[in-house]
């Protein structure tokens, strides 16, 4: 594992196919990049996560997600621009755009704009969206500090982004766009 001392070291990961951590805004998220199907193979086994369950997506604004936008009502993208940046995932129906390991078994995809500002940073660093899930391997708290990621994952992810979490108490409320119901509160 590499402790990334920059910025750019994480994006350079990404960008190789790399797997990394990094702060949320509740707690540390594992990443990649959500078009690398080799990438989000391996970062479900370091997981050892169900497929089927998908990952999150987080961005820095909302049109880093305009292709997984496209033909969403403007009603229902005034939803999504009214609670973002901030701890709310919506679920929003999959336009064709998401690869499998995202979207897993479903037909919507989970898409956050993150309001923790390294996040944020690191998602405008690196020109899109990143997965976000939770540092940990299935059924296991998630990691809360780069000493955890470390003994969790051991030399197993190509970087770590240190930093504060973003001082949420608890991971973002999870939407579903068509009918505004609370999924995980």
């Amino acid at each position: 594992m590499t402790q990334a001392t920059s910025l750019e070291t994480a994006v350079v990961a990404l960008r190789a196919g790399g797997v990394i951590a990094y702060p949320t805004e509740a707690v540390w998220g594992l990443g990649c990049d959500p078009d690398d199907e080799a990438a989000l193979t391996r970062l479900l086994r370091l997981k050892a996560r169900d497929p089927a369950k998908g990952v999150i997506l987080v961005a820095a604004d909302i049109g880093q997600f305009a292709p997984w936008l496209e033909g969403l009502p403007l009603d229902q993208r005034a939803s999504l621009s009214a609670s973002w940046p901030g701890p709310t995932t919506w679920l929003v129906p999959d336009n064709g755009r998401a690869r499998p390991q995202v979207r897993g078994a479903h037909d919507r995809v989970a898409l956050r704009v993150s309001d923790h500002p390294l996040v944020a940073e690191l998602c405008r660093a690196f020109g899109g969206p990143i997965v976000s899930t939770s540092a940990n391997r299935a059924g296991e708290p998630p990691a809360m500090s780069a000493a955890e990621i470390h003994a969790i994952f051991g030399e197993a992810l190509d970087a770590v982004l240190d930093g504060p979490l973003g001082g949420h108490d608890r991971p973002s409320t999870i939407r579903d766009l068509a009918t505004g119901r609370v999924l995980r509160a």
